[in-house]
């Protein structure tokens, strides 16, 4: 997590959250930003951007720790195909 304060962005899409949505993100929220608001430095609309963005974030670099392993695994297939092709050309 970069930023502080929460963009205007991500302010946005806290803004046009169910309250049934805000209320599971403010169930998943991060203790950090949870303490923002009790000590009234955050506002609840802000503390709920941070962990959009937040999860975001992270979404965002699973989704790219995915696609290395599925690359490497390809990889790792290529090899052990030719090496058993290579073991029966023989």
């Amino acid at each position: 997590m970069k930023s502080i304060t929460p963009t205007a962005e991500y302010l946005e899409k806290a803004k046009q959250l169910s309250p049934e949505e805000s209320e599971r993100l403010m169930a998943r929220m991060r203790g950090r930003f949870k303490r923002r608001t009790e000590d009234r430095r955050l506002s609840a609309l802000g503390a709920m951007a941070l962990q959009l963005e937040y999860e975001d974030e992270e979404l965002a670099e699973w989704r790219q720790r995915m696609g290395e392993l599925r690359e490497e695994q390809k990889a790792r297939e290529r090899v052990a195909g030719q090496s058993h092709s290579a073991a029966q050309d023989s």
